[in-house]
């Protein structure tokens, strides 16, 4: 087993691009875009300055799908079709730069949770529909499990493992320092050789605090052996800043050592 450590950072989609030159010189193999702010990839000049940068550099890339304002559960029709619409734009313009492409799940709205058996269903059609395009395109889709934050699916791993059964085109991402706000870092842990991508940070279990590696209450020993005998792939490290990236970095270089 062996993986490819990336960085990504949700903090900086406002940030003029240059600041990913960062992510080779700290050591990282590669970059998660984070398809929002100035990197949404419905906005040519975006898509484009993220095109051209990249062909500057040595990083390979994964994508992390736009999450802002967007719902794939929702029973506002318009909302809902809306977000098919930009992530499944955002599915087939990513595959001419990664086979990789990471989603959010979708919440329950304050009527959503009157019919919550309609919003489980209309979270399958969502998928169904990437399912497709990542088919087409050559991309694996992976949904991600949530923080513990109210009102969003994804928490448990039998709850998106069953969310995602018998989707074609349709991946797992697990995210680390979600599970750990939820207690549920060994349950996820179980599922490794099933994920085709993982998400790593660290928080002190309360909230999803994207803290450097080691600077939370992850049992980083225990998980880190597990990630190299379990998984093989791109482990992206999810944080605020480059300067904590490197902490992170340093963690890596140390694991099975």
């Amino acid at each position: 087993m062996s993986i490819s450590p990336y960085f990504g950072s949700s903090a900086k989609v406002w940030d003029e691009i240059d600041w990913i030159f960062g992510i080779e010189e700290a050591g990282f193999s590669g970059w998660e875009v984070c398809a929002d702010g100035n990197y949404h990839f419905s906005r040519p000049d975006s898509y484009h300055s993220v095109i051209e940068t990249l062909a500057s550099t040595s990083l390979k890339v994964t994508v992390h799908a736009p999450y802002g304002d967007l719902n794939p559960a929702a029973i506002n029709e318009p909302i809902w079709m809306e977000t098919v619409q930009q992530i499944s734009e955002c599915i087939r313009k990513a595959a001419a730069i990664t086979d990789r492409v990471t989603i959010h799940p979708g919440y329950l709205s304050c009527t959503g949770k009157l019919v919550p058996d309609k919003v489980w269903l209309l979270q399958k059609e969502a998928l169904r529909e990437f399912g497709k395009v990542a088919q087409e395109y050559g991309v694996t889709a992976c949904i991600e499990n949530m923080p513990n934050i109210p009102d969003f699916l994804c928490h448990y791993p039998e709850e998106i493992l069953g969310l995602i059964e018998d989707i074609e085109g349709i991946g797992l991402t697990i995210d680390f320092g979600h599970a750990n706000t939820l207690g549920k870092v060994d349950g996820f842990r179980k599922y490794l050789s099933q994920a085709s991508h993982v998400h790593i940070h660290d928080n002190n279990g309360k909230s999803d605090e994207h803290l450097p590696i080691g600077a939370g209450t992850i049992n980083w020993k225990r998980l880190s052996k597990d990630l190299l005998e379990h998984y093989s792939g791109v482990v992206v490290v999810e944080g605020r800043s480059i300067e904590e990236a490197k902490v992170s970095f340093d963690q890596i270089r140390r694991w099975g050592s």
